[in-house]
């Protein structure tokens, strides 16, 4: 069975990064076209672009800062004049900082993470979600972080940040479920990406040994999980926080 996105206009914040460069192309090989959100990154950003249109796909490279609303809407006017209404939005952009204890974490870094795991998705829904339910049909999909239920020392800023995300998600996908629009959220472990393969660093014997599969999960899983919540194959999924980490966290039902 073929994941099938043929038609579908697709919008993935911080497109250019590890995990995002990879769920571009999946999507791409799924028949999506795909609008490239990047912040600084514009070299990349245009070579993704590329790549995908050597696909055969459309695709539009957009510059934003996603935790400022007049960007994000500014940014949606680009993409709806170049390849017309979203369909599918992957919150993927996260800002990053230094991890410390609660006692030494600066108060910005809590204000970082707040605005970029839930005013990004918050911005997002406001800009894209209307035009979803007019049509009937749309896809909104979060990338959490198994660190959302670990609850680890020196994490505070970023659990906080991405639980306040789940406690979003979850409300939107009741009240946006009667348009047939689905809110998910996928939650990676820590994860293989190009980083790793040019350090030759993909193997950490300390973490997979927690991992019930035993190896740390890839790039590209992540990005099969994406285009199955993208796809119609989940067209009775909503609301769900679904972790890609070889089963080192399991929610409790």
């Amino acid at each position: 069975m073929k994941i099938e996105l043929g038609g579908k206009n697709v919008l993935i914040t911080g497109a250019t990064g590890d995990l995002g460069r990879v769920m571009a192309r999946t999507l791409a090989d799924c028949g999506a076209n795909i609008a490239i959100h990047y912040h600084s990154n514009e070299r990349k950003a245009v070579e993704l672009k590329a790549e995908i249109e050597i696909k055969g796909r459309h695709a539009i490279a957009v510059q934003a800062d996603v935790t400022r609303e007049d960007d994000v809407l500014r940014m949606k006017e680009d993409i709806t004049a170049s390849l017309g209404a979203i369909d599918i939005v992957v919150a993927n952009a996260v800002v990053q900082y230094q991890w410390t204890t609660v006692l030494e974490q600066p108060a910005a870094d809590y204000i970082s993470q707040f605005e970029s795991c839930v005013l990004q998705s918050v911005f997002l829904a406001k800009a894209f979600l209307p035009a979803m339910k007019e049509a009937g049909y749309g896809r909104l999909i979060g990338i959490n972080t198994e660190c959302a239920m670990q609850n680890f020392a020196t994490q505070s800023a970023y659990t906080a940040g991405k639980r306040g995300m789940d406690g979003l998600y979850r409300v939107l996908a009741k009240e946006v479920g009667e348009h047939q629009i689905t809110v998910n959220q996928i939650a990676p472990g820590w994860t293989i990406s190009d980083r790793d393969r040019d350090n030759h660093s993909e193997i950490n014997e300390a973490y997979s040994s927690s991992v019930p599969l035993k190896r740390r999960g890839t790039d590209q899983e992540i990005a099969n999980a994406v285009a199955f919540l993208a796809s119609d194959l989940s067209s009775f999924i909503t609301g769900a926080y679904i972790p890609v980490n070889g089963g080192n966290v399991m929610p409790a039902i």
